[in-house]
């Protein structure tokens, strides 16, 4: 099967894979513009922007940290992040991904505006607001993240009544995925819940509000994958940690290597102080947190509105701003190294343009 090009709003991604917004710092300008440049849409994570280039965009506390969400999500750092993307894109276009959860999402959302990017892609929560944020910059497309066609029913029906638009794609993501899930852990185990069986009903939401692509997420591993969900319905794919195993990956080099090296078994949900269930790689962290042992939580970022100001996160055991810094900046005690189920099958580190190779003409090519 060959691939058609795939269309969000007013701009042409040629091939039809959007490299999946991985944060803290996995995804963000070297990523990102090397996947664009490449001929499939790449992704930059807006969380913890304070940590770019050596956190010289934020203030820093005594435990060397963004303080507050003003400087954990910083706006100097998400500019610098999305200039340097661009850089590197060569005039394709640049999406970001910013979690409806995050304090300051309105500010993010504008500040991502203000600095050029073309597309925003958001889930974590309904964006039934999203429009509102960008309606100076009419030509930035917007993608919300569901896991049921009634979650695209509300967003389409207010959407459309508040401010006269609908979605310019939209993403399905089954329970598959890195990181967290919009599933109960329930819910993640049942197949009504899986991808394959999300694409048709969702599908047929959008036929009811006209047409807009489809973008399948989620456990999508290689071409045989994407021809799989292209059979479904889906127009394209998101991909995050098959990315993950690239040269040009922000990650640190350690970060990698706890992936690499992570067996199928050391795949697990997790807890997590956002409420849903997050998947990722059992590391002596979640060893030291099972125990009530992890690091003090102290809630110096505010990064999620559901963490409550640190109450869920000393309830779990642990706080997922500053142990997903510490898996970026490559310490692997103490950091929450989030993959998809499917992680444990990276088993080399290559160029985006070699893996894009091989999800569009095959594994061999």
């Amino acid at each position: 099967m060959s691939f058609k090009s795939l269309k969000i709003g007013k701009y042409t991604i040629k091939h039809p894979i959007v490299q999946g917004g991985m944060g803290l710092g996995i995804s963000w300008d070297k990523l990102a513009g090397t996947v664009s440049s490449e001929g499939g849409l790449g992704v930059v994570s807006s969380v913890g922007t304070g940590y770019y280039d050596e956190r010289k965009y934020s203030d820093k506390d005594i435990n060397e940290r963004p303080l507050h969400e003003s400087n954990f999500y910083s706006s100097k750092g998400l500019k610098a992040i999305i200039d340097n993307a661009r850089k590197i894109a060569d005039g394709n276009p640049i999406a970001v991904n910013i979690l409806y959860a995050s304090n300051d999402y309105e500010r993010i959302a504008r500040d991502a505006c203000a600095a050029g990017i073309d597309i925003i892609i958001t889930g974590a929560g309904l964006p039934t607001n999203m429009p509102e944020f960008t309606e100076n910059y009419p030509d930035v497309a917007l993608v919300p993240i569901v896991s049921s066609a009634k979650a695209l029913k509300i967003i389409c029906k207010r959407w459309t009544k508040r401010y006269n638009r609908l979605p310019d794609a939209v993403v399905v993501e089954g329970p598959l995925s890195g990181g967290h899930q919009g599933f109960t852990y329930e819910q993640c185990k049942q197949d009504e819940y899986q991808l394959e069986n999300l694409i048709k009903p969702i599908k047929e939401e959008i036929k009811k509000w006209g047409d807009f692509p489809l973008i399948a997420a989620g456990g999508v591993w290689d071409k045989a994958d994407i021809e799989r969900m292209m059979e479904l319905g889906a127009n394209g794919v998101q991909m995050g940690t098959r990315f993950i195993g690239t040269h040009e990956c922000d990650a640190h080099d350690n970060f990698k290597e706890v992936i690499l090296g992570a067996k199928e078994e050391d795949i697990k949900l997790l807890k997590s102080p956002v409420g849903y269930p997050a998947r990722g790689v059992r590391t002596n962290l979640i060893k030291l947190v099972d125990k009530r042992e992890g690091p003090k939580v102290k809630c110096i970022s505010n990064c999620v509105a559901p963490c409550k100001r640190g109450i869920e996160a000393k309830e779990v055991g642990y706080c997922i701003a500053d142990r997903l810094s510490d898996a970026f900046l490559g310490r692997k005690e103490t950091g929450l190294f989030f993959t998809g189920a499917n992680g444990y099958k990276l088993n080399e580190i290559i160029s985006v343009k070699e893996l894009l190779n091989k999800l569009i003409n095959g594994e061999n090519s």
